[in-house]
């Protein structure tokens, strides 16, 4: 199965990013319109892009400051069974990113597209927690 993998640093203190990549407002950020979930194990996370895409990820791996990782457990048929996640790591200075989007079904269209996007909204993550700079949803993709 083909995977998509980022590292990157962020130049803020790991709870910044943790909470960046964990809660619900931190997700709408950079990432979704509008999300909401608890950061623990188990709990399940609405992740809406819109009225066609009302998604549902489910937290598979919670330690914080450390990891967070949803598994998709309502979306598209390419995403549904997926993980995506996020490991950290103190630099000097900032915090390491590990992120990783696996269990893709196939090396297809859409999966080549989802490796686009993803350094994208990382960009537009690091820039937020970074600088504070945000993007209006519709205009995401597009910065």
């Amino acid at each position: 199965m083909p995977d998509i993998l980022h590292d990157f640093p962020i130049f803020a203190p790991a709870q910044t990013v943790f909470d960046g990549v964990s809660t619900g407002p931190g997700l709408a950020q950079w990432w979704t319109e509008r999300s909401s979930g608890t950061p623990k194990r188990g709990t399940e996370y609405s992740l809406w892009f819109g009225p066609k895409f009302d998604w549902v990820g489910r937290v598979s791996e919670c330690v914080p400051l450390q990891k967070f990782e949803l598994e998709i457990t309502k979306a598209d048929v390419d995403w549904t069974g997926t993980k995506v996640g996020f490991a950290l790591s103190p630099t000097e200075g900032g915090t390491q990113v590990r992120f990783h989007h696996t269990g893709w079904p196939h090396l297809n269209e859409h999966y080549r597209v989802s490796c686009y996007c993803w350094a994208m909204y990382l960009r537009i993550l690091k820039r937020y927690l970074e600088h504070g700079e945000t993007v209006p949803y519709a205009k995401r993709l597009d910065v």
